[in-house]
């Protein structure tokens, strides 16, 4: 059995890479936190064809895996890159009957949020900011409307969130609560990916750092508490790797074991960012604790990021319950 990406995925990644690198960057995350855009930006992502990965070919899209939308995510995710691939991928779930909204999902004419919590004051949501049109879950239905979007005060500026109340709504589906289940769980799988990226972007700075910082007479890398510290960091990656794949996987080829997958690399994924980001930070030393450098900007998405989508804890009940349930079985 085959378990590395396939040559097609492989090619995805390394073009997401040369797009990503050459349109976003840690600065462009800096800038945004003083009011700056966010970058690639909902245009570039449209025309590039991301947004569209996962919408079937009949609606316009590419017709791609969630595997293929994870390696992808995964590359804006190193450069903490907005807006996220997130919403699009929920919403594809959503819009799966909804040909002429799918539409305008994979082209980029509408932008689309998808809201967590109720739709007359949801909770903070991903790129709710920006967005023009929202899917929510109200009494059970899946509904589509425009809204009034309240920023806050951003701790991550590209995560783009705000609070929403619907002006308007449109009822696409009655009794759709097992859609916006699968919706949210693609959607954390996603989210996962995006972590993987920044969390082995983080690591690698560290290592790079401490191949080149001198104290003592010595390189820093040479020292056993930092190798600990690194190794432990770049494990934790190996192993959220593994689990995006297994999920992104499962979504279209074992959909029976997505609800297990998708919460174990959630959770997974909010542990391993933000100990990628401290020990990015702490291997830096007293630079790293100034916001002169970028390691706090990966630390920022770290802590936004736990919280999204359910945190941790959510997620790890989730996987006990699947467990005994068997879902392993």
């Amino acid at each position: 059995m085959n378990f590395d990406l396939g040559p097609d995925q492989r090619d995805a990644a390394a073009g997401a890479r040369d797009f990503y690198r050459g349109q976003a960057s840690p600065a462009a995350a800096r800038a945004a936190l003083e009011g700056g855009p966010v970058q690639p930006g909902y245009e570039a992502l449209a025309d590039v064809g991301f947004l569209g990965i996962p919408v079937p070919e009949a609606a316009g899209g590419g017709g791609g895996s969630l595997l293929d939308l994870a390696v992808v995510a995964e590359q804006g995710g190193a450069v903490l890159a907005g807006p996220s691939l997130v919403p699009a991928a929920r919403a594809a779930v959503l819009l799966a009957d909804v040909p002429d909204l799918a539409a305008q999902l994979a082209d980029g004419s509408a932008r689309f949020a998808v809201l967590d919590g109720p739709v007359t004051g949801s909770s903070p949501s991903i790129d709710a900011a920006g967005a023009t049109l929202f899917l929510g879950l109200d009494d059970g239905a899946l509904v589509v409307g425009e809204g009034e979007a309240t920023p806050g005060r951003p701790l991550d500026a590209t995560r783009g969130l705000a609070s929403v109340r619907l002006t308007s709504r449109r009822v696409l589906a009655e009794d759709a609560g097992q859609l916006w289940a699968r919706a949210r769980q693609v959607a954390a799988v996603v989210l996962a990916a995006e972590d993987l990226g920044a969390a082995d972007a983080a690591v690698q700075m560290a290592v790079g750092y401490a191949q080149q910082r001198e104290a003592f007479g010595r390189r820093i890398g040479s020292y056993q508490a930092v190798k600990h510290m690194l190794v432990d960091a770049w494990v934790g990656v190996d192993q959220l790797r593994s689990l995006v794949w297994w999920a992104a996987w499962a979504a279209d080829a074992a959909p029976d074991e997505l609800p297990l997958a998708a919460s174990a690399a959630r959770a997974h994924a909010a542990e391993v960012l933000e100990r990628a980001a401290e020990t990015c930070i702490q291997v830096h030393g007293g630079i790293g604790f100034t916001w002169e450098h970028d390691a706090h900007l990966y630390w920022r998405r770290a802590k936004v990021d736990r919280l999204l989508l359910g945190d941790a804890a959510e997620h790890l009940d989730a996987v006990a319950r699947l467990a005994v349930a068997g879902a392993l079985g």
